[in-house]
């Protein structure tokens, strides 16, 4: 089953962090695919940072950041497999 999770607030190109507003919870080692108009991307969270921080968690309204494997898009949806 795939549940939305949170949306991409922004995308930092250098660090290839996306900025995620979440919905749902999320942890490290969830499987999840962030998909818009332009990407498809599916990828394991493997870092993950809130307020600078590396954290393992986070729940819902929280604003985090994911390394991310590919360029995503503000406005792109972030699901996770489960």
């Amino acid at each position: 089953m795939i549940t939305m999770i949170g949306r991409v607030s922004h995308y930092y190109p250098r660090v290839g962090v996306a900025a995620i507003v979440l919905s749902d919870h999320i942890a490290r080692g969830d499987r999840i695919r962030i998909h818009g108009p332009h990407d498809d991307l599916y990828q394991t969270v493997t870092s993950m940072e809130y307020d600078h921080n590396p954290i393992e968690e986070a729940d819902p309204g929280q604003d985090i950041g994911i390394l991310v494997n590919e360029r995503v898009h503000e406005g792109d949806l972030v699901c996770k497999e489960s």
